[in-house]
């Protein structure tokens, strides 16, 4: 996270990035099932796993995890640099999520331990909001 931003002053770009603590420090929420133990990022009603319903508690998730899969993506939106990793971390104690990965090509192994680094997000919105966005680098 850049020193000199307060992710409590930032809308997250997605609805598993939360603040954690009182010095504003984000990370990642998501659920695990009371019945299965499964772990998924985000906040869900019945369980992926076993299809459990109210079987879900909120879980603060590990930023840190191995390159599950990835891609590199030649062809973006007009504004996207490319060419770009585009990967899925499994994160260490359960679920898994997608993001661009931050390191040189030539650099990318499968299973390479990752984590989560977060900073404000470049652009502002038509409202003039700050956006907090994250991306994987090497650990």
């Amino acid at each position: 996270m850049n020193a000199m931003v307060d992710a409590a002053e930032l809308k997250p770009v997605a609805p598993f990035l939360v603040v954690r603590d009182k010095d504003g420090n984000p990370g990642l929420q998501g659920s695990r099932c009371s019945a299965c133990n499964e772990t998924v990022v985000g906040t869900v009603k019945v369980c992926p796993n076993c299809g459990g319903r109210n079987s879900n508690v909120p879980v603060s998730l590990s930023t840190r995890g191995h390159l599950y899969n990835y891609t590199i993506v030649h062809r973006s939106l007009p504004g996207v640099k490319v060419p770009f990793i585009s990967a899925i971390v499994a994160l260490d104690g359960g679920g898994a999520i997608k993001g661009t990965l931050a390191v040189p090509i030539e650099d990318v192994a499968y299973d390479m331990l990752v984590e989560v680094s977060f900073f404000k997000a470049d652009q502002v919105d038509t409202q003039g909001r700050e956006y907090l966005i994250y991306q994987f680098v090497q650990a």
